[in-house]
């Protein structure tokens, strides 16, 4: 975890200072660490644990792949991969149906939102997007019903909230206005997101 914040911190001033090399090597770090934890934490036995040391491993290679200028497309796939991994856990932790549908409101809502929000700005990548909010979107809701029905701790709730609204950064980023903002936000989200994650292991 100290690695992972001092890392960040790190990942933010190499992109503030316009140094892609450091930019690179602090996020390839950032990342790693958060799998180590998942991994530390995960005793290799157990179907959740797998899973969402699974998605973990997927995030951290899709985050490696949004460095590139031209890989933006296989490092969303990635992504969406990444959340379908967390859903798996969280459907082995707790059947789907027995989720509660309390959270799909809000959910739902705040989907849309993003959607109008992005959609005048995705051009050809409207589909992907589209599925991308979903797969997340699901991601969130078994999140939190799992941690309100005490199969997994509460942090797996929080983490994903947090990645979602990380997600909101990247998007505004890559999709609306690019500026140092996004990231000053949405990288220490993300980053918060995926460790108290991988302590739910």
């Amino acid at each position: 975890m100290a690695v992972t914040v001092g890392a960040v911190a790190l990942l933010l001033a190499a992109i503030r200072a316009g140094d892609r090399v450091r930019e690179v090597v602090s996020k390839a770090a950032a990342s790693a660490s958060f799998v180590a934890l998942g991994l530390v934490r995960w005793d290799g036995d157990g179907t959740v644990g797998a899973w969402l040391v699974l998605g973990l491993v997927l995030c951290a290679a899709g985050d490696l792949l949004l460095l590139g200028r031209k890989t933006f497309d296989p490092g969303l796939a990635t992504f969406l991969l990444g959340h379908v991994a967390y859903i798996g856990a969280f459907a082995t932790a707790l059947p789907p149906v027995r989720w509660s549908w309390l959270p799909v409101l809000p959910l739902v809502a705040a989907a849309s939102a993003a959607a109008r929000w992005l959609w005048p700005h995705l051009g050809r990548r409207r589909l992907p997007v589209a599925v991308y909010i979903v797969a997340i979107s699901v991601m969130v809701w078994g999140a939190c019903v799992v941690a309100s029905a005490g199969a997994l701790p509460w942090t797996v709730a929080v983490g994903a909230t947090l990645f979602y609204l990380s997600d909101l950064a990247v998007a505004r980023h890559r999709f609306v206005k690019a500026e140092f903002l996004n990231r000053g936000i949405g990288l220490p989200l993300y980053y918060a997101g995926q460790v108290l994650i991988a302590m739910s292991i």
